[in-house]
């Protein structure tokens, strides 16, 4: 019900988005992680017989901060592109709470890995997020939003929307899921 923000070439985000998701959970399927996803098909998630789209979507929300809380050690990704009135803005870029101590440990090895692996020219810095991101805000696992490059730059956008691209996007959190899982096990022992 809500695509997210459209590329300069009108493919919707919710379509790059997902098809990253199913990129990256076969990965981590054959690396032997359980993976839990909110979507693996184009549809929302509200509840049953919640109507009126404002409802609908709170619904949603809801419904996924309760599957983000649901498993304890979990991390927890939400993966999504950006959008910005000047096009020639580029690169991936992390989001995170300062709700859970990890949660900026995962974005900074996220964008590094997207620096090392697809982005070298990319600059961004990690970003704290407020109340505004529900999911990263109210989430108890780690969790970041991954704003995988924007649709507005012409040249990103291309990218975004073709398969191979997506496979790299995809393996470039996978890496960086692995490198950070890594570190924190180096931490524990």
């Amino acid at each position: 019900m809500d695509g997210g923000c459209t590329s300069v070439n009108g493919v919707s985000e919710k379509g790059i988005n997902l098809q990253i998701l199913l990129h990256l959970r076969a990965m981590l399927q054959m690396e032997g992680y359980t993976v839990v996803v909110t979507r693996d098909t184009d549809c929302s998630i509200h509840d049953e017989g919640v109507e009126g789209i404002a409802n609908q979507k709170s619904s949603d929300m809801d419904n996924r901060l309760a599957l983000f809380n649901q498993y304890d050690n979990a991390v927890c990704l939400s993966i999504h592109q950006n959008q910005f009135t000047d096009s020639a803005y580029s690169g991936a870029q992390m989001f995170y709470s300062n709700t859970n101590r990890e949660n900026s440990v995962l974005a900074q090895t996220m964008q590094d890995a997207f620096v090392a692996q697809l982005q070298p020219e990319n600059h961004r810095e990690i970003k704290q997020c407020g109340k505004e991101l529900f999911l990263c805000y109210f989430s108890e696992n780690p969790t970041i939003m991954a704003e995988c490059g924007f649709l507005s730059n012409p040249e990103e956008a291309a990218l975004l929307e073709s398969e191979e691209y997506q496979q790299k996007v995809a393996f470039t959190l996978f890496d960086g899921l692995n490198q950070y899982l890594a570190k924190k096990q180096m931490k524990a022992s």
